[in-house]
């Protein structure tokens, strides 16, 4: 049987799994993995929106970062 996209059923599951594992290892998923554990720590608190999110990470992995040269 074929999904919409023309695909076999299982050859769509597998190249959806493929496509998360990417978005995983790439860290593109990192908001939605924020929310998923905000939501279970923090429940009774605001999550920050997608930009806040960004602005927070680039300031932990750039702030003090040193170079020799």
């Amino acid at each position: 049987m074929s999904t919409p996209l023309g695909l076999p059923g299982n050859l769509r599951e597998d190249l959806q799994k493929l496509w998360d594992f990417v978005r995983e290892v790439s860290g593109d998923d990192a908001y939605e993995r924020y929310l998923k554990r905000h939501s279970k720590v923090h429940p009774d608190l605001e999550p920050m929106t997608r930009q806040e999110f960004f602005k927070a990470e680039q300031d932990r992995k750039w702030d003090g970062v040193t170079r020799c040269c």
